[in-house]
């Protein structure tokens, strides 16, 4: 080249550089005052889901629209941080926050075909596109980036980039980060993938819906490949584990969040309750939430109350297949539909969908949701089914045509390694268990299937607790002068005040009258007669008073005397708060379900204080003046994380006197020993009580108990308040469920025998006229008084 040439073609790129470099101060000065701080990627919040957890840490449910699990830098696999750098950014570690030979590539294409081909993006700059700008294809937006990038490089080391990358990039289905991304795609955490799976996930970010595994396997299959051959490339991976990775089939699939176990009526409580405390930010901001729940016992709850159910399904009756799909010409079709059907099907309680693909003298043949074939004969208990007529009537056992026909949906339930026929009930129950001292909740059950309802039975629905409202009734006349011996007339009585259509004729559930009768003996047979009567001489005003002190919604109470057979209305929940009452010798509490909430770092931001049972606190007179002042005070949540470790809680309001609390103990205990409750006698023990209830009908059907470590309600009964059927009281459907749940929550606790208050007294009386035994009775029974109430008559000597 000629001097002067070369002198003009120097001269023109000194200017050409001059102006790129004038242009590019130009944009930089004309851009910098429109960009955002870079600073505020230090204090980024990721939307992160709440997670519900047992007291023991079991993952019991989640919510929030995206899913994201934030991992730290150091917990990420380094062959992930291979397969990602091989993806998008290889030289990432070394650039500035723009790969400039990249970046100019991608220019020349574009000028040269119109087209983007390469990107020339890094991770920097993808972090700066995805925070603080839009993805309009703009020079003007690309300069922005390219302006950000290089600021973010300024303010933060590249592990710090990486792992805002890492955790905020959206992945599809919900999917934010990629350790969500794993559980979601592979249904495990980002350190238990493959190599192979983790160069997928590492190709998501490309385009997570066109090159989704579930969604379009065969083109992410393309893209993981090519991402493999740049990591061979790179020599992150070695010929051998390329060629294996290569040849590993695609395994990805949707997966739920990994459930310890499922208790959605528990997780759902929660929800609620997380919503009230931090609003919408309950679903974005990563709360840990650890609940009072113990994973035995929730899950001793629902084989209770499923098993319950099961029970009062079968002395019923088989109510026929769930629905029909008929088959038409072409067998292969007709599969193909069931299958479908069968996968939008949701197995409830252990019973699992099935269609009928033929039926035989003696046999059925079945078709499953995996595409396998059943046959179902005399071992799958087809030949017990009694068809259902009414609540109180079955058919005998018809042949197996008139049953079934072919396309059935029928249920099936695995037992002893064979499937046997089942059916879901039709009936729904609900058990909630509480700890007696301060109201946690151990155990709650809302029914039977979350997926087909919703609706929380322990919590939501009010139903009248029948008889198992008149311990609370019998405790309200104890303090008003009446004995556990005082008598009462157990015969019949007629109510027409002129106003109603027909008299009112309460009757004992037995039909039977018998005459004059001690309370506790009234009690432990659960006569209404003497209830009604009782409440007579006690007073409706008196009995609403002391039912409000107890817990009850005394606004659901209508003043009258059918309250003596609980008429009110009521939730499972609020009975056993009520039922802690006596259990724990006379304290109110509150039951709870949040026991402490963690943020995402894990520092604990909440602890709940419950009003706790005090039994120390300076006496009777001091422990009532503490509970008062800690009833009338509700504390803050300021106060409650503010309050020391070691501070005890404060103390629960005493409501009843323990006196009172202690006879009616001994008289529920009678109940067990021989009243309506005489069945759980089975569990051996001599520390608990209880009481049946069973509603007109009966539509509703009641078991509430408890021992002093925890307190439990069943309840079983239809939506529809339609009957239970003849014979079908507390006793026989509730008390069921009570007791398999009690056997597993009492297992590995002994016997806790209740010491006598001071101030009570325990004397021989005449069992006929409950006043004190003539010296020498025979037939004397002892009996328990507070000081001030023993009779003062003695029965002349026989």
């Amino acid at each position: 080249m000629k001097p002067k040439t070369r002198r003009i073609a120097l001269q023109s790129a000194l200017l050409a550089a001059c102006g790129g470099v004038m242009l590019a101060s130009g944009v930089f000065l004309h851009l910098s005052p429109q960009l955002p701080s870079v600073e505020a990627l230090k204090n980024l919040q990721l939307q992160t889901p709440m997670r519900v957890y047992t007291r023991e840490g079991d993952f019991i449910g989640q919510f929030g629209e995206k899913k994201r699990n934030p991992l730290p830098f150091d917990a990420i696999p380094p062959r992930f941080i291979e397969a990602l750098l091989a993806a998008e950014d290889d030289a990432f570690f070394s650039h500035v926050g723009i790969d400039v030979g990249s970046l100019l590539r991608a220019v020349s294409e574009l000028l040269l075909t119109g087209e983007k081909v390469t990107g020339g993006s890094t991770l920097t700059m993808q972090v700066a596109r995805n925070h603080f700008l839009t993805l309009e294809r703009t020079f003007t937006r690309k300069f922005k980036e390219i302006l950000l990038s290089l600021a973010i490089e300024r303010v933060f080391d590249k592990e710090e980039i990486f792992e805002i990358y890492f955790n905020q990039m959206f992945l599809g289905h919900r999917a934010y980060g990629f350790e969500a991304a794993a559980q979601v795609y592979y249904g495990a955490h980002i350190d238990g993938l493959s190599t192979a799976q983790l160069a997928m996930l590492a190709a998501l970010p490309k385009a997570p819906s066109r090159l989704n595994p579930v969604s379009n396997p065969d083109r992410a299959l393309v893209r993981r490949n090519w991402i493999l051959r740049r990591m061979y490339n790179l020599n992150y991976i070695s010929r051998s584990e390329y060629r294996a990775a290569r040849a590993e089939p695609i395994t990805a699939q949707l997966h739920g969040a990994q459930l310890a176990y499922d208790a959605p009526y528990a997780a759902e409580m929660a929800r609620r309750e997380m919503l009230r405390l931090y609003g919408d930010a309950a679903y974005s901001d990563g709360y840990h939430v650890y609940t009072t729940l113990s994973s035995r016992l929730q899950l001793a709850a629902e084989d209770a109350v499923v098993a319950g159910l099961t029970e009062y399904d079968a002395r019923h009756g088989y109510r026929g297949p769930e629905a029909h799909y008929p088959p038409g010409l072409e067998a292969r079709e007709d599969w193909a539909k069931w299958l479908d059907v069968l996968a939008a099907t949701d197995a409830v309680a252990g019973r699992i969908p099935a269609i009928v693909t033929n039926v035989g003298e003696y046999t059925l043949r079945a078709l499953l949701v995996d595409g396998g074939e059943v046959v179902l004969g005399s071992e799958a208990g087809l030949h017990e089914l009694r068809p259902y007529v009414n609540e109180n009537y079955r058919d005998p056992t018809p042949p197996l045509g008139a049953l079934f026909k072919t396309g059935d949906l029928i249920r099936l339930r695995e037992s002893g390694g064979d499937l046997r026929i089942a059916q879901l009930p039709a009936a729904q129950g609900a058990l909630v268990a509480l700890r007696p001292d301060d109201g946690a909740i151990l155990s709650v059950i809302g029914g039977l299937g979350f997926a087909t309802s919703e609706f929380n039975r322990a919590t939501q629905a009010k139903r009248q607790p029948g008889s198992s409202f008149k311990p609370f009734m019998y405790a309200a006349a104890l303090e008003h002068g009446f004995t556990a011996a005082s008598i009462i007339n157990d015969a019949p009585v007629v109510f027409d005040d002129g106003t109603q259509v027909a008299a009112w004729r309460p009757q004992n559930d037995s039909g039977r009258f018998s005459g004059p009768t001690r309370l506790r003996w009234a009690l432990t047979k659960s006569r209404n007669l003497v209830s009604i009567r009782l409440l007579q001489e006690l007073g409706v005003r008196n009995l609403i008073n002391y039912a409000e002190r107890v817990g009850f919604d005394s606004e659901t109470m209508e003043p009258n005397l059918s309250l003596a057979l609980g008429t009110q209305e009521t939730t499972p929940l609020q009975l056993a708060a009520a039922y802690a009452v006596i259990a724990n010798g006379g304290y109110r509490v509150a039951p709870y379900l949040i026991a402490s909430v963690r943020d995402m770092d894990g520092e604990e931001i909440y602890r709940a204080r419950p009003a706790t049972v005090c039994r120390e606190c300076g006496g009777e007179d001091a422990a009532e003046a503490l509970g008062a002042a800690a009833a009338d005070a509700e504390l803050s949540m300021e106060e409650i994380l503010n309050a020391p470790e070691d501070a005890p809680p404060p103390p629960a309001e005493r409501v009843i006197d323990e006196r009172v609390a202690f006879i009616v103990d001994s008289m529920l205990k009678d109940v067990i020993v021989r009243g309506t409750g005489t069945r759980a006698r089975e569990l051996n023990r001599t520390d608990i009580a209880g009481k049946t209830g069973t509603t007109n009908g009966p539509t509703d059907a009641w078991f509430c108990g408890y021992n002093p470590d925890v307190v439990t309600t069943t309840w079983v009964g239809f939506d529809s308040n339609q009957p239970l059927g003849h014979q079908e009281y507390g006793g026989s459907a509730a008390l069921p469920v009570w007791i398999e749940f009690m056997r597993a929550a009492l297992r590995s606790s002994p016997p806790r025998q209740r010491a006598i208050p001071e101030g009570v007294v325990n004397v021989r009386i005449d069992p006929e006229t409950g006043l004190l035994a003539a010296p020498g009775q025979r037939d004397a029974i002892f009996e328990f008084f507070r000081v001030e109430n023993v009779p003062t008559r003695r029965l002349s000597a026989r």
